[in-house]
């Protein structure tokens, strides 16, 4: 296994990150663990960081982006997964499912929730609803519970093994940090959600693809109407800001999106570069973060059971017929 970084020991960017990542998890549960509230502040917001950095780099390893070698990046990756709580479901699967986002230009997921919502009774549905309107990413909660119990309902024996052992050593790690602090584990539950609600804010705006639910890995059936030009118009840059581009390193410039389509092998840290290159701030695909933050409060029950995700106007208050989408996350593509 080659251990050489993609673009050579000058990809400083890379360990930083990945130091960053890992330092960070650990400094951030340590710091939940202190008996003063500010420490204790400051370990939630550190642990929800490197989670979301976390997963930003399992998406870098999915594109093999930090590695020269493909097995050393699905290494890293699954390490990675391990951190952000996807390791339940199998990597394999998660990296060839969000490879079909880009081939087959859509959303590709596993898990039809609108259906499972809709036959759900109506106290479950309204108890989704309404911890969504409190802010509560319900959905992406019940996403991860749906890849949970799908190997005892789809896989093979060594599915379910591999599902069951990866459940005991996460409770057995939360069961004895739980006896070294509860407030530990408590605080740690609330940096997870606060690290679900910024990817699922990114994962929001950044497409208007059609949903296309399907457990097979195979290839969606073809459609020339979703070639290149399509996959621009309907893929959108979701800058937190334009002005100070090193705000964008809060979300390891996720945020540049229409550039990581056009070359899907850039690294994180070029993507701003290419970014500047291929559009420029004026890229009429390059959506206000202000108004996209409305749109994330404004929608975010409508969303939920919403059919498709809106449109952008082509001129004026762009972005304010955009719903948004929701459990698109490439995380739980498996």
């Amino acid at each position: 296994m080659s251990l050489q970084l993609r673009q050579g020991w000058d990809a400083w960017p890379n360990i930083v990150a990945i130091c960053y990542t890992m330092l960070g998890w650990v400094a951030g549960i340590f710091l939940m663990m202190r008996p003063q509230f500010g420490w204790n502040a400051l370990g939630v917001l550190l642990t929800a960081h490197a989670l979301v950095y976390s997963a930003y780099l399992v998406h870098e390893c999915a594109h093999h982006c930090v590695f020269a070698g493909a097995a050393a990046n699905d290494r890293l990756g699954v390490l990675l997964c391990w951190i952000n709580g996807a390791s339940v479901a199998d990597y394999a699967r998660l990296k060839k499912k969000h490879l079909r986002h880009h081939s087959d230009r859509l959303d590709v997921v596993t898990f039809d929730y609108r259906a499972a919502l809709a036959a759900a009774p109506g106290w479950l549905r309204g108890g989704v609803l309404a911890l969504e309107w409190a802010y509560v990413p319900a959905v992406e909660l019940m996403i991860r519970g749906m890849i949970v119990v799908a190997p005892f309902k789809y896989g093979s024996a060594k599915d379910r093994l591999r599902v069951m052992v990866i459940l005991a050593l996460r409770v057995a790690a939360f069961v004895a940090l739980a006896l070294v602090c509860v407030k530990a584990v408590l605080l740690y539950a609330l940096a997870y959600l606060i690290f679900l609600t910024v990817m699922r804010f990114m994962d929001a705006f950044q497409h208007t693809y059609e949903v296309f639910p399907s457990r097979s890995l195979a290839a969606a059936p073809a459609d020339p109407l979703r070639n290149r030009r399509y996959e621009y118009e309907n893929t959108y840059s979701n800058l937190l800001a334009v002005r100070r581009p090193w705000l964008n390193l809060i979300v390891l410039n996720f945020s540049y999106h229409n550039a990581h389509h056009a070359k899907t092998g850039t690294p994180w840290y070029q993507l701003r570069g290419l970014h500047d290159s291929l559009y420029g701030s004026a890229d009429p695909q390059l959506l206000p973060f202000r108004d996209l933050l409305r749109n994330y409060h404004r929608h975010r029950v409508a969303r939920v059971m919403s059919s498709d995700y809106g449109s952008v106007a082509e001129s004026g208050s762009r972005a304010s017929g955009f719903i948004g989408a929701v459990g698109v996350s490439f995380l739980t593509a498996v």
